[in-house]
């Protein structure tokens, strides 16, 4: 059994369906349930879920940024450039604009966030298996 998989169910906020919309974007099976769904407010706020080994392609903010409140499981987060950080529930994580980064979960647990996304997400290429299976806690 992967660690933290009770968060399948839902942890702090509703896990929500799959996310389809995004689909083309990710590597394995993400979830996405709005948070904020005022036509007046022009920044998502949504709860994302990673099912173990699940992660987004490398991708740009432009005219924006993004802030990850890590709410469960275990997660990663890089920049290009930078090594990987592990995330756990509590961490915190700015990206700037235009800066190049990915994130998603371990190989062995679920992982949830809350994304605050401003601007327009330039997806790019996705992280590579080798790449990915050389990240160790």
């Amino acid at each position: 059994m992967a660690k933290n998989e009770t968060l399948k169910n839902g942890g702090l906020f509703p896990v929500g369906p799959k996310n389809e919309a995004y689909a083309q974007f990710f590597v394995g099976q993400s979830y996405l349930q709005g948070l904020v769904n005022d036509p007046a407010v022009n920044i998502g706020v949504g709860n994302v879920t990673f099912e173990p080994g699940c992660r987004n392609n490398w991708h740009i903010h432009h005219d924006g940024y993004q802030i990850l409140l890590v709410t469960g499981g275990e997660g990663w987060y890089q920049e290009a450039g930078q090594p990987a950080q592990h995330l756990v529930p509590g961490d915190v994580i700015v990206t700037h604009d235009g800066v190049k980064h990915w994130h998603g979960a371990t190989k062995d647990s679920w992982f949830s966030h809350i994304a605050i996304t401003a601007g327009t997400p330039e997806w790019l290429e996705p992280v590579s298996d080798e790449q990915y299976n050389a990240l160790e806690v």
